[in-house]
């Protein structure tokens, strides 16, 4: 007959002798659903063949417990068979969280996961108490002191459980009032500035500053500490703090009490400890001495590049530690700084991680701390700004980690996180003037992950044609000489489009090499062949080529010509009548153009000199550092046009903030003839506006304009009476030109006078930029885009102005432009994106003004 396990549980507590004549045969497991037996067995500290007593049952229980998978346990006999009954904890099928603002779900989820709370896990309510607890806590800390937290258990079939955890979060305290109590030397305002945390005020809704937070509270108290310490106040002490709540709990007043002490000077600076390197060597770098008034920031300064430099050297793993011996009676501090070096250390390998498109020979070319060297923090730290600077990474970190079982080796492991390297662009359009329009481009600087750049080009329309094809190796030879080279075609017919009256048909190829001569300078050489076929075209710009005649008549001459059904003249009429006009009706032009002067073809070799510096710490959107160049592009003496063009620019990164940086940037160039050509050749002009250059004016508008075609000007008077009967005068124009080839006469009777005016750009660049670069906010990662507030200066101007030019000047600051706005750029996957929105400040009528500007493939 079965014994039950009420009457087995009393013979195992009353009667132990009784209990030890069983000898486990066999062990039963009941009730589970979900756990596997197997789990149960392996936590049994019991098995078969083992004698049952009082403490192996209760062994056995604790046991059981421990794995936390159970509510209940009955353990008992069945015969000489071991029962166990067992009421498994329900498992959480799903966790719902609602109300949260301030704390991602994500984030809660995590932390709640980490206690032992997530889908699939065993449900315990004393963690889920626990975490609600927590949880308020973290509010609390934030300043949400009326915050409240519910959950919520709903048992659902299959022994599951979903938990609901709702949440009020309430609203951040406000600070009312800080008071700082115990302050002498400084006044209550001076130590207010030091703290992030701000009484109520009228900017207080855009900062958040007035909303109290401990770990805010914490830092700032921090802030005042290090304040005291730096001004010689070595045993002040800012710690103690009250903070008091409101009544209603929306209001926090906080109490600071100081204690400042006495000002200590430093008495003397000596080194001590095993200095490994010549003391005077060192003792460069102690910035604290006899005579100062004790400063806390100089001595951590000290240590920190007493620790570099003894980590250039292969000790990478010393410590400095500055002691200061106060002296109460003469209020001095006498500061040993003291070394320990320890082994000197080598490299032993260098790995890389995240270069998934990025081949490891492209980084480990960039590394100036070598395998098997002496671990130089210098070099270490060089090599990993070298492969941010590539710009094919966002972002660069290094780890140095201890070799096991050694004392002298590390290894070394490069984390990057790769980014869009190059741009892709390709478009698809039709307008009435240009027709269909395709191009396409690709330019890739990462090119198969090998560090070669390679670009593409073509567009086809019916004003322009090109290809062009461009190819740069930076590591042609192992010591960093790089070289390159480049193909282009292109022909455009600018007066398809009613933009400029020639056109131009360009091929050529260049070559160039490029020579490092230190870690942040570079030379560069280029040679290349272009040849330039140039077509006037029949309204053809003085500059580039003059127009026969010019003369202006009164409509009597012409009258008599006139269709008057078309309101046209008739090309032979018009003739005639030229012949019986007054002699001084005709105007020869006395100012031949450019290609009247050198012809309309040209085959040019150039030669370009180049240098270039860059202290920039990112290749893309860099936020600290500088870059400068200067470079020079020459046609060779014999070419068919002899000039010459220099071009200067730089780039100053100054931060100001951890978030907040100002740009300076400027490009400034200057080109002229030489030999038998007396200016620059019109189709080499600098350019100015748009996109880096100023903005808010549209692209290579600024500057000069060319002068109108010469054209027969025929002005036609008339009256008319308005409806007070007073009489009006009137006056049409109509334009002609005489074709330079065969001689006939064009007739355009829409024609404007003096309203061809294009851009014709010049041969002296002046263009500067200063920038506000800020993040932009709910965007999370920062390092692909940028922001900023700009503020742009600039012009084109002329050396060599025609007497008949339009907007031509000289070289005047009183005619440069400016503009003021704010840009974006995004590093995406087809390049950079920008746009900008900018205002002309000082525009006038013949400017033209483009408030939003957008590009893709440039940044600003």
């Amino acid at each position: 007959m079965k014994r039950f396990f009420l009457v087995a549980l009393i013979v195992c507590l009353f009667s132990p002798f009784a209990l030890a004549q069983y000898r486990i045969s066999d062990i039963r497991v009941e009730g589970l659903q979900r756990i596997a037996a197997e789990t149960v067995f392996s936590a049994l500290p019991l098995s078969v063949g083992d004698e049952l007593t009082p403490e192996a049952t209760a062994k056995a229980s604790r046991a059981l417990f421990a794995t936390g998978n159970f509510d209940d346990i009955q353990i008992g006999i069945d015969g000489d068979v071991l029962v166990i009954k067992l009421v498994e904890r329900p498992a959480i099928s799903e966790i719902n969280i609602e109300g949260n603002k301030a704390l991602a779900t994500d984030a809660l989820l995590d932390g709640l996961k980490g206690a032992g709370l997530a889908e699939g896990q065993v449900f315990k309510r004393s963690t889920l108490e626990g975490m609600r607890m927590e949880l308020v806590r973290q509010y609390v800390s934030q300043g949400r002191y009326d915050a409240s937290i519910e959950t919520d258990v709903v048992a659902e079939p299959r022994n599951r459980v979903s938990i609901s955890i709702n949440i009020d979060e309430g609203s951040t305290a406000t600070i009312k009032h800080i008071n700082i109590v115990g302050n002498k030397v400084f006044d209550d305002e001076t130590l207010l500035d030091q703290f992030e945390l701000k009484p109520s005020g009228f900017f207080s809704f855009f900062s958040s500053s007035d909303k109290y937070s401990r770990e805010k509270l914490k830092g700032d108290l921090e802030k005042l500490n290090s304040y005291y310490l730096d001004r010689g106040y070595l045993l002040s002490n800012a710690e103690s703090v009250q903070v008091s709540i409101g009544p209603e709990r929306k209001s926090v007043y906080i109490t600071v009490n100081v204690i400042e002490g006495e000002k200590y000077t430093v008495s003397s600076a000596e080194l001590s400890g095993d200095l490994v390197l010549p003391e005077d060597d060192l003792k460069r770098f102690v910035l604290v001495s006899e005579g100062q008034v004790f400063s806390q920031a100089l001595v951590t300064s000290t240590e920190e590049f007493l620790v570099k430099r003894l980590g250039n050297e292969g000790y990478n793993f010393a410590k400095v530690r500055g002691i200061p011996e106060i002296n109460e009676d003469d209020k001095t501090v006498a500061m040993k700084f003291f070394i320990d070096p320890g082994k000197r250390t080598y490299v032993r390998r260098i790995s890389f991680e995240g270069n998934s498109r990025t081949s490891d020979e492209v980084l480990r070319r960039e590394m100036r701390q070598m395998e098997s060297a002496p671990a130089s923090a210098d070099k270490i730290e060089l090599s990993r700004v070298r492969l941010e600077r590539l710009g094919y990474f966002k972002e660069a970190k290094v780890d140095t980690l201890e070799v096991p079982g050694t004392d002298d080796l590390i290894d070394l492991t490069y984390s990057v996180e790769e980014q869009s390297s190059g741009s892709l662009g390709a478009s698809l359009g039709f307008s009435q003037d240009s027709g269909l329009l395709l191009s396409a481009n690709i330019q890739q600087n990462n090119f198969l992950g090998t560090g070669k750049q390679v670009g593409f080009g073509i567009s086809r329309s019916d004003f322009l044609t090109s290809a062009s094809f461009n190819y740069l190796d930076p590591y042609f030879t192992e010591d960093g000489v790089s070289r390159g080279f480049s193909v282009f075609y292109r022909a455009t017919d600018f007066e398809e489009i009613n933009v400029a009256s020639y056109t131009t048909d360009t091929y050529g190829s260049s070559v160039n090499f490029g020579y490092p001569i230190s870690e942040t300078e570079r030379l560069g050489f280029e040679l290349g062949y272009a040849v330039t076929s140039i077509d006037a075209g029949v309204r053809a710009v003085k500059e580039i080529k003059t127009s026969p005649r010019i003369f202006s008549a009164i409509d009597s001459y012409f009258e008599s010509t006139r269709d008057p059904e078309t309101g046209r003249y008739t090309t032979a009429e018009v003739l005639q009548s030229i012949d019986n006009l007054p002699a001084d009706a005709l105007a020869q032009s006395d100012e031949p153009g450019f290609l009247d002067r050198y012809g309309d073809e040209f085959g040019n070799f150039t030669a370009g000199i180049s240098w270039r510096q860059s202290t920039l710490n990112r290749g893309l959107l860099a936020t600290r550092g500088a870059s400068q160049s200067v470079s020079l592009e020459a046609s060779v003496p014999g070419s068919d046009l002899e000039y010459y063009r220099v071009t200067y620019n730089g780039q100053l990164y100054v931060p100001l903030t951890n978030s907040f940086t100002l740009r300076f940037k400027t490009e400034l160039g200057y080109g002229d003839g030489y030999g038998n050509l007396d200016q620059l050749p019109f189709f080499e002009h600098f350019y100015a506006g748009g996109f880096s250059s100023v903005r808010g004016f549209r692209s290579n508008t600024l500057g000069p304009r060319s002068s109108p075609a010469d054209i027969y000007r025929i002005s036609r008077a008339a009256t008319a009476v308005d409806e007070n009967g007073n009489a009006t005068a009137l006056s049409a124009q109509a334009g002609y030109v005489l074709d330079p080839v065969t001689g006939a006469l064009i007739i355009d009777t829409a024609a404007s006078v003096g309203d061809e005016a294009d851009p014709f750009g010049g041969n002296v660049l002046m263009e500067g930029s200063m920038e506000l670069l800020f993040p932009l906010p709910f965007v999370k990662d920062q390092r692909s885009v940028r922001s900023g507030l700009f503020f742009d200066a600039g012009n084109v101007f002329s050396t060599s102005c025609s007497s008949t030019q339009i907007n031509c000047s000289s070289p005047d600051l009183g005619r440069l432009r400016y503009s003021a706005g704010v840009g974006v750029t995004w590093i995406t996957g087809f390049g950079p994106l920008t746009f900008s929105l900018g205002r002309a400040l000082n525009d006038e009528q013949i400017d033209e003004t483009e408030i939003f500007q957008f590009s893709l493939g440039r940044t600003f």
